[in-house]
Order: C-alpha cells, then sequence, then structure tokens
C-alpha cells in the first residue's frame, strides 16, 4: 500500500464513526422506542407450545420456530456500544464472585456426587461416577473479552483428575465452544453437540462426538440419558455464518438426579413445556448474563426477573446461577447478576435455600 493510501485508509477509519454517528443514533433511538417490557411479555404469551417442536432447519440455516427475531444488524451493535448508557454503583462494578482456592486437592478428598463451578458456564458434575462437564472454556480469552476471575482448575489439573469425561455443548458462541479448552482435554471424551457441530469439534483433537437435534435423547449409560432440547438464541463465529449450527438446552436424567442445562437463552414458553414434559428437575442451571441493554439482549438473553420465571416454570428444586461473574460481556458488570439475584430473591421474599449463588471453586454436594 502507498503511503498516500494508507494515509486515506487510516483518516477514513478514524472519520467513520463520525460519518455513521446520526444513522447508528437513529436507529438505536428507534429500537430503544420500541422495546416494551410488557409489549415483550405478551408476545412471548401469544406464542404456541406446539410450535416448539415445529421443523428450524431452511436454507441451509437454523432458527427459532415459534417467534419471528430478527437478526442483530451492524448498526444495533454499534447503536448498543456507542449510545446505551446504564449507570453502575461502585460497589456493583467491582463486585465479582469469591475465588475459592486449592479444588484440586478438595475434589479429591470428597465423596459422593457434586457440582463443580469452574467458572462462566463450565461446571463439573459427578453423577454415580461418571464425570460431566459443560461448555468448557478455561483460557484467557473468549475471543476477545478477557476472564475477570480465574478457572477453578487449570486444564492441567482437571486432566489429572478427570481421566474419562463427558462433555456437553450448548452452541457454538466463543464463551461456549473455547477451541483451545477441548483440544486439550482428552481425546476420548464423549462429546454431545447441536446439530451442524460434529464435524467442527471433530476438528478439535474428538473422536467421539454426538450431534443431536431438539427432542432427541441419547442413552448414556447405567440407566441415564441426556436430552436435547430448545433454547431461544443462534451462533455465529468467523469460519462459521450466523445460524448454520443450532443452539440447544439439556436434561441429563439419572437414577439419582436429574439436571437442566440452560445453555443460552431468551424467556419463551420452552421452559413450561419442558416442565410440563419432565417433570421432577432437581437442578437448573440458568444463563444470567449479558441482558442490560433490554432493549438489544431481551430476545436472546433474559434478565433476572425472566431467569427466575423460567426456573419456576421448569419446576425444578433449585436454581444454579450461570455464566455470571467471569466475562464481561453485556452492558452489565460481570458480577452484577449476582448481586441482581440476590436483591430479586429478597425483594420477592423467595425461599434462598432454592438458590445456589455458587463462588467460583465452590464444591456443591448433590443431594
Amino acid at each position: 500500500m502507498k503511503p498516500s493510501t494508507a494515509i486515506c485508509f487510516i483518516v477514513c477509519m478514524a472519520l467513520l464513526p463520525m460519518l455513521l454517528m446520526p444513522v447508528v443514533s437513529s436507529c438505536s433511538s428507534r429500537d430503544k422506542k420500541q422495546f416494551s417490557e410488557t409489549q415483550w411479555a405478551l408476545q412471548v404469551e401469544e406464542t404456541k407450545a406446539k410450535d416448539l417442536y415445529l421443523p428450524h432447519y431452511r436454507n441451509k440455516k437454523f432458527f427459532v420456530p415459534w417467534m419471528k427475531i430478527k437478526d442483530k444488524r451492524f448498526l444495533d451493535v454499534l447503536g448498543w456500544k456507542l449510545f446505551s448508557k446504564t449507570n453502575y454503583t461502585n460497589p456493583e462494578k467491582a463486585f465479582l464472585p469469591r475465588v475459592i482456592p486449592d479444588t484440586e486437592n478438595r475434589i479429591k478428598q470428597i465423596q459422593g456426587d457434586f457440582i463443580l463451578w469452574i467458572g462462566h458456564n463450565t461446571f463439573l458434575i459427578r453423577i454415580d461416577g461418571a464425570y460431566w462437564l459443560t461448555d468448557p472454556i478455561f483460557s484467557k480469552r473468549a475471543l476477545l473479552p478477557a476472564r475477570l476471575t480465574p478457572p477453578a482448575l487449570d486444564i492441567e489439573a482437571f486432566n489429572r483428575i478427570v481421566k474419562d469425561v463427558n462433555i456437553v455443548i450448548s452452541h457454538n458462541h466463543y464463551d461456549h465452544l473455547d477451541r483451545s479448552s477441548m483440544k486439550q482435554l482428552p481425546p476420548h471424551s464423549r462429546v454431545f453437540v447441536p446439530n451442524g457441530l460434529k464435524n467442527y469439534v471433530m476438528g478439535m483433537n474428538k473422536r467421539n462426538v454426538h450431534a443431536m437435534d431438539w427432542w432427541e435423547s441419547f442413552e448414556t449409560g447405567k440407566g441415564s440419558r441426556l436430552i436435547c432440547l430448545p433454547a431461544q438464541h443462534w451462533s455465529l463465529r468467523i469460519n462459521q455464518r450466523r445460524n448454520q449450527s443450532l443452539w440447544a438446552s439439556y436434561l441429563l436424567i439419572t437414577p439419582s438426579v436429574t439436571l437442566y442445562f440452560g445453555g443460552d437463552s431468551g424467556y419463551f414458553k420452552g421452559f413450561r413445556e419442558i416442565g410440563r414434559t419432565h417433570p421432577k428437575i432437581d437442578y437448573a442451571f440458568m444463563a444470567t448474563t449479558a441482558y442490560h441493554p433490554r432493549w438489544f439482549m431481551h430476545a436472546q438473553h433474559m434478565n433476572i426477573e425472566e431467569a427466575v420465571k423460567g426456573f419456576e416454570d421448569l419446576g425444578a428444586n433449585y436454581f444454579i446461577p450461570t455464566q455470571w461473574g467471569t466475562f464481561h460481556l453485556g452492558s452489565e458488570p460481570a458480577g452484577f447478576p449476582g448481586l441482581d439475584l440476590t436483591r430479586h430473591i429478597k425483594k420477592n421474599n423467595l425461599d434462598p435455600s432454592r438458590f445456589k449463588i455458587m463462588d467460583i471453586g465452590q464444591i456443591l454436594p448433590i443431594n
């Protein structure tokens, strides 16, 4: 590139935000004015449970069949980043979950079944001697966002403790499907992914990968089964176009306990339908992240009120908040959802014993 051309390019890139500002501001303001919590709740209520079972793949793309959700535009993203102002107090900005040390030794000493929060949406669960790992990410970054809290275990310590593991992937976003972490986990690990991700994950040093569609069930052995279920979200990676792979939640049913892994999702009637078709869920892992600003996030991320409502729709015994306290993804500070949930429980006189707001590295015995 000639020096004069390079200078012109740099000047244009510097001026681009200023040139786009009137357009972005207009789009952002319009979307803000159009969004209403009341109207959104009515829109959800107008959907039909039977549509959860409709085909959801067309023209080489997956989609949500029960509701029309517009794809986010580049101008929407710029509008969020440049014009959405949300105020938080200094304590809210600073708050993060506690990180409990010496996780490796503590795991070796524990007897029986347990749930360990490694961080973000990465949980290690031991049930009847079998290990399950959800959306593993041990890396310092989720593509661009950096960790604000370390994982309870690094990948080397994890591999020393766990020799055989079942891995459950909810979708292909970088904070849920981390290539570096996947490549370092044992090659013989059994991996469950939504449709469209099998070959991609096999390229991450994995040879035992099972692709699943919504409502499909897989017998995992010892009387246990994994059910792939709907979620209201989307998919995209640099080398995978928008919605070329599916997104999902899962239900793990074992003889001793039933766990619901919510993945990422906006609030939808699927929670009620899952609770109706699969009663007696013990633990519900519910996403609590990236829900501000609401005008931008509402369709595909739940705020705290919706996450608790989804938990109640499921009829589960215990709520475990996920995906908070590790990466700064929405406008709200990374640790804010933990505070927000605590305030919601107190304000609405909910039973705090049913909400397991875990510390990173905390080992929760399964009752």
